[in-house]
């Protein structure tokens, strides 16, 4: 009669438990969870983890709070997201520049298929080919005659290693034209100087020039992306103006560090997806002609992988960074 009170109560005691498990997965978050970001305060991913927490925050009812680590170039960000204990209540704001770009170009302290577990991208930007209203070209064709008869035609970027530089050199090579880099500290330096007629073309941020175009300050020829963008359906893509396959464009996406439970990366993965799809998260992000994505883990993952062969064979035909 004991032995079967001591199965009965085992078993009790053991389906409690399983039950306690299920209730703690289901609660997920229990806690305020921390967004990394790998920039300064009041920048574009500084926003834009402000936007997506608040609607996370929402959804969740805790707290999502956003953490600015920045420094290197994002690389302080993710080192220290990297050391973050795998419990689910840490995750990272990453993008082109330090999950991707940073790797190629620098020896870096983190690995991002060993330290991360991608969870879902969550934005794309294209960048815009601007020139100098005085340039006597109408369009991308005409811009590619024009540099091929002037070999050594400048283009001015943010710095060296940045994406207004690296999708310069992809259009020097699969416009096969000879494109000199003039790398600036910074974006605004880099408009002013394409604004002022010195430098003859730039692939920049959208955000930086909206007001000069609106104000016809600098002319815009074409978006970087493979198609139109929402904010300037009226821009051609460079693939439609006869550079077959070209597709290049910013991209933000969430990461935990490696080790964190299956279950809770599938769990963040489908409420950003909410996230993303509501309206007002839409029209916030698209101020700073942002586009909302989404993407589950495996596809995210797969998108790392693609786009890092696409940009490690531009840098290393570029010649650009230290690690090739």
């Amino acid at each position: 009669m004991n032995r079967f009170k001591y199965s009965v109560i085992a078993s009790f005691v053991a389906a409690a438990a399983l039950s306690s498990g299920a209730v703690q997965a289901q609660a997920y978050p229990s806690k305020p969870v921390r967004f990394v970001v790998t920039y300064p305060a009041g920048g574009s991913s500084d926003v834009m983890a402000r936007i997506i927490g608040k609607k996370l925050t929402e959804l969740w009812g805790q707290q999502v709070l956003v953490d600015s680590r920045p420094g290197a170039a994002g690389a302080v960000g993710m080192e220290y997201a990297a050391k973050q204990a795998p419990d689910g209540y840490t995750f990272l704001l990453g993008n082109f520049g330090p999950v991707l770009a940073n790797p190629l170009l620098n020896k870096v302290n983190y690995n991002v298929d060993k330290d991360f577990v991608p969870v879902s991208q969550i934005t794309r930007a294209a960048n815009i080919l601007v020139v100098p209203v005085t340039l006597p070209v109408k369009n991308v064709r005409e811009l590619v005659g024009l540099a091929k008869k002037n070999p050594g035609m400048t283009y001015a970027t943010s710095g060296a290693g940045s994406m207004s530089h690296l999708i310069g050199e992809m259009f020097k090579r699969m416009a096969k034209v000879d494109v000199t880099t003039v790398p600036y500290q910074g974006g605004v330096y880099s408009i002013a100087a394409v604004q002022g007629g010195h430098i003859m073309m730039m692939f920049s941020d959208a955000p930086p020039v909206m007001g000069n175009l609106k104000a016809g300050k600098i002319k815009a020829l074409a978006v970087t992306s493979a198609e139109r963008t929402p904010f300037t359906p009226e821009l051609p893509t460079l693939a439609e103006e006869g550079i077959k396959g070209f597709s290049a464009a910013n991209w933000w996406g969430i990461m935990f560090p490696a080790g964190v439970q299956k279950s809770t990366v599938d769990k963040v993965s489908t409420d950003l997806g909410r996230a993303l799809s509501d309206a007002e998260v839409k029209k916030n992000l698209g101020t700073m002609a942002i586009e909302a994505v989404y993407s589950p883990p495996d596809q995210f993952a797969a998108f790392i992988k693609s786009e890092r062969k696409v940009w490690g064979d531009v840098i290393r035909d570029a010649k650009i960074g230290g690690t090739q």
